[in-house]
């Protein structure tokens, strides 16, 4: 199945061109191309998304994004070349569905991709599917490339991960899900690739939201999570013993609220004259201290359920995947268990159409519907 995927749910303006056979049992994808065009620089002087900036930009950037992926595609559907270059008509493309994420997100940002992929159904008279953000998510791990006993097949030397297959060749139920991203971090239990339940979800800031806002305390630019990272890693971890919320609760629910509060407090009660004097060093360690409290929340939780639910296979996902802090971490607790661990190459930790391809498929397969319109809280 040839799936064209589109993903406009925050400052990223993503299309995908994927592959995918197997069905549910056995799922296997070949990225054939896929291209993420950033909005960083453009928010990043205002702190933070603008939401109707992003729309415009999408608008700007989903043509643009598209004759890419067709460009760095050697198996292009004669419509798209045609329309690359100038043309109006051109005949029927060979696809068979079009994936589309509606929510959760930025609703001004998540219709332009809507409105955009509206527009090729019509075009191209194939079905089309809503996709919930988190699900891509969540069945990211299946381009999991790292994992011991993935295959994939490079059809290229370039250094990039279009042209990858990915098979996952040693995943077993049952598995816990951690999907720690700026706005959501979720515990799931997945019973198969079809069945699944939350077990548990932050009651206030999620674990990316905790990072920007207390990188922003410490004066990094935006995007605040990459930095205070960068920062944590110059740091000493256990300088400031920060509070671990909610790590001895019996549920598997996060707040991250309270310790946001307790760094602020703490570079409060600072004098100036020792901030300025050790300011470097200190702020190394705030970052070092913060994040590990958090990996601290993050793991231990994680583990628990593992446990709990004899969890075979441990996958994490959402942008703040890409802290290689957290990966080692969770990595090293999935050893110790004797549990396979799974998380996508940083590549797909951060928004991308890959991931809503694949989710797309699996939605498919499972004749699962969802309205095509923007739903900006939409829940996993």
């Amino acid at each position: 199945m040839n799936i064209l995927a589109i993903e406009t749910s925050c400052d990223e303006t993503a299309i995908a061109l994927v592959e995918a056979s197997g069905g549910l049992r056995a799922p296997k994808f070949r990225i054939v191309s896929s291209v993420v065009s950033s909005q960083v620089k453009i928010h990043a002087p205002f702190g933070g998304v603008v939401p109707n900036l992003a729309k415009r930009e999408h608008i700007k950037n989903l043509p643009i994004v598209l004759k890419r992926v067709f460009q760095n595609s050697p198996s292009t559907p004669s419509l798209f070349r045609v329309r690359a270059s100038g043309s109006r008509t051109g005949p029927r493309g060979k696809f068979d569905l079009l994936a589309v994420t509606v929510g959760p997100g930025l609703e001004p940002a998540l219709w332009t991709g809507i409105e955009f992929a509206k527009k090729l159904k019509r075009e191209l008279d194939v079905p089309a599917v809503g996709v919930n953000h988190l699900e891509g998510h969540l069945y990211s791990f299946l381009l999991s490339k790292k994992a011991a006993g993935t295959t994939h097949k490079a059809r290229s030397a370039k250094r990039r991960l279009d042209g990858f297959e990915f098979r996952i060749s040693n995943f077993e139920f049952p598995a816990i899900a951690l999907l720690v991203s700026g706005g959501h971090t979720i515990l799931v239990l997945m019973e198969s690739l079809a069945k699944w339940y939350k077990l548990g979800e932050t009651r206030d800031d999620a674990a990316g939201e905790a990072f920007d806002k207390v990188a922003r305390m410490l004066h990094l630019s935006y995007p605040g999570g990459a930095e205070l990272e960068k920062l944590a890693r110059k740091g000493r971890a256990d300088t400031i013993s920060f509070p671990r919320p909610m790590i001895h609760a019996k549920d598997y629910d996060f707040s991250f609220s309270g310790l946001k509060t307790s760094v602020l407090y703490y570079m409060k009660e600072l004098s100036p004259s020792v901030f300025n004097v050790k300011h470097s060093t200190l702020k190394n360690d705030i970052a070092a201290s913060f994040q590990a409290a958090v990996i601290d929340v993050l793991v231990t939780k994680t583990v628990r359920a593992a446990r709990e639910y004899g969890a075979k296979s441990i996958m994490l996902s959402g942008g703040v995947a890409a802290n290689r802090a957290l990966r080692r971490a969770l990595q090293a607790a999935s050893r110790k268990l004797r549990a396979n661990f799974f998380v996508p190459p940083f590549k797909f930790n951060t928004d991308n159409a890959a991931m809503i391809g694949v989710a797309g498929y699996m939605q498919y397969l499972k004749n699962k519907t969802r309205a095509i319109r923007a739903q900006g809280n939409l829940n996993l």
